[in-house]
């Protein structure tokens, strides 16, 4: 847990060209997550649903994933979980208050395909 930051690669749904943003990120075995502060009106969350596979970028290790909004009913025991995961990795090292980001959010999962 001490890289802050993963470098997550979408296809935009409109151009088809590579989306590459930078963000922060917690890995829990074969899932990473990510919290989308803009819901589902951000770029790399409109191009995910519309393409689930991404390329993530930690460290020096690229890897392929495919990516699920959670945000179904059946989803919202996995959110909590990813929502508290992000938020304790990021609180005690971040100058203010990150509980309207936790909660507010929208979490997405990036299952990783590993070899």
């Amino acid at each position: 847990m001490d890289d802050d930051y993963c470098y997550l690669t979408t296809t935009g749904r409109q151009t088809g060209r590579d989306h590459r943003v930078e963000m922060w990120y917690v890995r829990d075995g074969s899932t990473v997550y990510l919290l989308a502060g803009a819901g589902r009106s951000t770029d790399w969350v409109r191009n995910l649903e519309a393409d689930p596979r991404a390329r993530i970028r930690i460290g020096d290790q690229e890897l392929t994933a495919t990516g699920r909004v959670l945000d179904a009913p059946g989803d919202r025991e996995e959110a909590a979980m990813a929502r508290e995961l992000l938020y304790t990795k990021y609180q005690p090292r971040y100058e203010g208050l990150l509980d309207d980001w936790r909660d507010r959010a929208l979490p997405v999962a990036l299952d990783l395909q590993l070899s």
